[in-house]
């Protein structure tokens, strides 16, 4: 049985770096401006990886006595780097991906159900969509969603590699 994927929540510098993660299919909580207090009490009651680049919260006692994980993001890397590193660190699995804006989970639909939410010309080529089932945003097989999938297979490709006896 495959273990469920970890739960994560990213602090207010992360943001970026979150919706990388829900790309991936990580459940990622992030809200802009959350406050270190806020993140701290969500991820105790959540069970959840905190992911930062602040040294200073992860002094607090909750992370120095390990009751709650946490992963320390080192200053200066780029967006793609941070994915990677995250993603290796914690040994991340790409998982189906959920929406990028809410972190809700995706559900598929058909062409006929999004016509009022999606440009005509997306839906005369696009051959999939889906919708977010919490904020209802929909998302379609767009230029933007193949970038999307080439970081995602590259992220797959990396944890079989790095799951593989050496």
């Amino acid at each position: 049985m495959e273990t469920p994927p970890l739960r994560l929540a990213c602090d207010a510098m992360c943001g970026g770096l979150a919706r990388w993660l829900r790309a991936l299919g990580a459940d990622t909580f992030y809200r802009e401006g959350v406050e270190d207090q806020d993140l701290v009490d969500l991820a105790l009651a959540e069970r959840r990886v905190v992911i930062t680049s602040d040294s200073r919260m992860l002094e607090r006692r909750v992370f120095t006595t390990r009751e709650i994980e946490s992963l320390a993001l080192p200053r200066g890397l780029q967006l793609a780097e941070q994915v990677e590193f995250v993603t290796r660190k914690l040994m991340l699995k790409v998982h189906d991906a959920r929406c990028m804006r809410c972190n809700g989970v995706l559900v598929r639909v058909a062409r006929e159900e999004v016509g009022d939410s999606v440009p005509a010309r997306s839906l005369l080529w696009a051959r999939e969509f889906f919708r977010c089932g919490d904020c209802e945003h929909v998302f379609w097989d767009g230029t933007h969603w193949q970038r999307i999938a080439k970081v995602r297979a590259r992220i797959a490709r990396m944890s079989r590699l790095a799951g593989e006896p050496g």
